[in-house]
């Protein structure tokens, strides 16, 4: 993919609950009786390594912070150094998690089962904080993304969102709840939140577009973060910041399978932006890497030559279905 300078700022992503993936499928899913799958496939999971899994696909460079423990914390690390990705590895006692996304194949249903993950003691994850603290790299980007394990304080992003900001770089969140609330309340460089992740944390029902901007305006307005990323699914995405706000649709494709589509937004945002591209820029590159997503099945993300595919059929950088919204200086939509 084209960078906009030749050079790209190092990034780093923090997964605090990582997750072996197991995607499989069955003819049809019932209770009572055992039900045949058919072949299965294991990936390493959780939201910052799949933003450096897709940043790597994509042709560029990002460090995979997340912590690991037991037998399966051995195969998550494999399964990360075999794709070449930069590691460091937070140690913790317990095992990582396994999370299942069964395709039911006679009705095209798919059931996704999210385990909870096992507990931090206080010792593992100050340790987390003083590693992370040690890679943030000054001038670039940190990706705070996923959900926070059991024993981890709900402020631990927020904790991570200071730290980032001391060192001089960018810190970007993308994940929900009380653990989002407390980032936005310490204030990011940017966001990522659905519309239920959104609606959730303004207690609202968003349920159209000038609510949607009203929201993520007023996140900007209160200083909470300098760019709000809305995803918006099948209603493509929205982008707010203190000069406006744009808003994109996605290409047309057919939905295999929606896991790790917002990781792959994510990934080609920050990738875009680590490259010295514009945000407007950044976030057509964010959703041509979304779709893509939704086109590989199960657990399987983006592939570079689908999003650059997408994207080219989205015309021209600068141009195609970019609408400027302008704010007003109490952050909502005119």
């Amino acid at each position: 993919m084209a960078s906009g300078t030749g050079m790209s700022m190092p990034i780093l992503t923090l997964t605090m609950n990582p997750a072996l993936d197991i995607s499989t499928s069955a003819d049809s899913i019932y209770s009572g009786h055992k039900l045949r799958c058919g072949s299965s496939r294991i990936d390493p999971g959780g939201g910052g390594a799949n933003v450096a899994r897709v940043i790597h696909r994509l042709g560029g460079q990002a460090v995979a912070m997340y912590t690991a423990g037991g037998t399966t914390g051995d195969t998550y690390r494999h399964l990360m150094e075999a794709e070449g990705i930069p590691v460091l590895v937070a140690p913790v006692r317990g095992s990582t998690r396994q999370n299942f996304t069964v395709d039911e194949l006679s009705t095209g249903r798919q059931f996704r089962f999210v385990l909870e993950g096992a507990e931090l003691s206080g010792r593992e994850w100050r340790n987390c904080l003083r590693l992370a603290a040690r890679a943030v790299p000054a001038h670039g980007y940190v990706v705070a993304s996923g959900s926070l394990p059991p024993g981890a304080p709900v402020d631990f992003y927020a904790r991570v969102a200071q730290m980032v900001r001391k060192a001089g770089a960018r810190c970007i969140v993308d994940t929900s709840g009380l653990a989002l609330a407390a980032a936005l309340g310490e204030g990011v460089f940017m966001v990522k939140p659905s519309r239920r992740e959104l609606s959730e944390l303004v207690g609202a029902d968003l349920n159209d577009e000038r609510n949607l901007m009203e929201a993520a305006s007023g996140l900007i307005a209160q200083g909470s973060a300098e760019y709000v990323a809305l995803t918006l699914g099948e209603d493509g995405a929205l982008l707010a910041s203190a000069s406006g706000a744009a808003r994109i649709a996605v290409p047309p494709v057919k939905v295999v399978s929606a896991v790790g589509a917002g990781d792959s937004f994510l990934a080609a945002f920050v990738l875009r932006l680590a490259q010295g591209n514009p945000p407007e820029t950044a976030l057509r590159t964010a959703v041509a890497a979304g779709s893509a997503a939704v086109l590989t099945p199960a657990t399987e993300l983006c592939r570079r030559e689908d999003v650059e595919r997408l994207e080219a059929d989205m015309g021209p950088a600068g141009g195609g279905p970019l609408m400027p919204y302008p704010a007003t200086k109490e952050g909502s939509v005119d």
